[in-house]
């Protein structure tokens, strides 16, 4: 096989590992966002259950429940500019993800390529058997 073929194949092993971290770190972000959003659902299911239970409450307690929901729907809300931002993360990352793809598929064509150029040229340096004649035709 010749250099060309040797470095391209070094090229398709870079690349094969370089589309592999750009799909976990894809993974990543994109579990952060699907975490960030199942937590802003469970403070909002908290902040609904501190509704007053029916029958004889003390104003102490409903207060005290109506700050805690409050505060739980503070949170949720102050969870939604980091669920932007980790949605837009994810999308960075899949699309960085394409790009490696793109790249790694590029590289891999290219290597076919360089071996068949190098099998081509192998096959031209090799020998062209003789056909020789049977030894009674030249009594």
């Amino acid at each position: 096989m010749s250099g060309l073929a040797h470095r391209r194949e070094r090229i398709v092993r870079v690349r094969r590992i370089q589309h592999l971290q750009a799909a976990a770190a894809a993974a990543k972000a994109e579990a952060k966002a699907e975490s960030l959003v199942s937590t802003a659902e469970r403070l909002a299911a908290l902040a609904g259950s501190m509704a007053p239970a029916p029958g004889a409450t003390s104003g102490a307690t409903l207060r005290t429940a109506s700050g805690m929901a409050e505060r739980l729907n503070a949170m949720r809300d102050g969870l939604a500019d980091a669920i932007v931002g980790a949605r837009a993360a994810a999308e960075r990352e899949a699309a960085l993800r394409l790009a490696a793809r793109i790249q790694q598929e590029s590289a891999e064509r290219l290597e076919q390529r360089a071996r068949a150029a190098a099998a081509k040229a192998a096959e031209k340096r090799m020998p062209i058997p003789r056909l020789r004649r049977p030894e009674e035709e030249w009594a």
